[in-house]
């Protein structure tokens, strides 16, 4: 289970990294770098665990998906694979994944596949009535087992892949709202994910700032602030408020890690430098 917690006990000369490779290789991880250990700030807030950073204190950490890639059906090997499926199971049942009726039916029929194995409509009954994989399950159990009945045959591994590829089409695959304001006070939700920084209102996006497009991101106290290629002039300059200077921080350093992983060995180091800053904060993610 990808979603184990773990406790970890003070020991000033153990890395965060260190911990995170002796838990990759429990469970013999090699494409260990789309994921993380995240545990919970004393201010309220989830943050990750710093790989260069020792660990100060006894934490409880979980262990979870941190960069999604836009095809993770692509992704080399099965268990990096299987632990993907895990975190859009988790995301799914806990209401994070959302999308509609079809797609949530199409999802939990290829689960079913893989943990069930063939078509049994009995089996399928009762298990759909013991488990719950989506919020208002009741009301999807016919079109579930409906879709369930074509799947005849399909292996575990390839249900992951089937998996993966419907979960990577839906509006908030790969998204961790933030609650922010914009410049006019609405309560608007940002997120992060490889193409860049997305804007939500409510489960409905309604703005992207693509890496391409996107000159500078800083952060000063709780502002949040976008500065575009197109738009230098400080005036310009797109600010957002969120709820605290440590939330703001934390939500720009998942940009830069997200910038890093995604885009940064395609761009000029000049470029990679002048995008991602900020007031007062010296992290840099390797």
């Amino acid at each position: 289970n990808n979603h184990k917690k773990i406790k970890i006990f003070k020991d000033q000369k153990v890395l965060g990294g260190d911990f995170f490779n002796k838990v990759c290789g429990h469970l013999k991880l090699l494409e260990k770098e789309y994921f993380g250990l995240e545990f919970r700030h004393h201010g309220g807030s989830y943050v990750w665990l710093e790989l260069l950073k020792p660990l100060a204190k006894q934490i409880t950490c979980k262990f979870i998906v941190k960069f999604f890639p836009p095809d993770p059906g692509q992704l080399k090997r099965g268990l990096t694979r299987y632990l993907f499926a895990l975190q859009i199971k988790q995301d799914l049942s806990n209401g994070s994944l959302t999308c509609n009726d079809n797609s949530a039916a199409l999802l939990v029929s290829h689960i079913l596949q893989s943990e069930l194995g063939d078509y049994d409509e009995e089996l399928d009954c009762h298990h759909l009535e013991m488990k719950q994989y989506v919020p208002n399950q009741e009301y999807l159990d016919h079109k579930i087992m409906k879709l369930h009945k074509k799947h005849r045959g399909v292996s575990p591994g390839d249900c992951d892949i089937q998996l993966l590829e419907v979960a990577r089409k839906l509006d908030m695959y790969s998204i961790r709202p933030h609650p922010a304001h914009d410049g006019e006070g609405m309560r608007i939700n940002l997120a992060v994910t490889h193409s860049g920084v997305l804007v939500f209102q409510g489960n409905t996006k309604i703005n992207t700032f693509s890496w391409a497009k996107i000159r500078k991101l800083s952060f000063k106290r709780k502002h949040f602030l976008i500065k575009l290629h197109d738009k230098p002039s400080c005036k310009d300059t797109l600010e957002f408020c969120m709820a605290s200077r440590d939330v703001c921080k934390s939500f720009w350093k998942m940009c830069v890690e997200y910038h890093a992983f995604f885009r940064l060995a395609e761009e000029p180091k000049t470029i990679q430098k002048k995008l991602l800053s900020c007031k007062g904060s010296r992290f840099r993610y390797r």
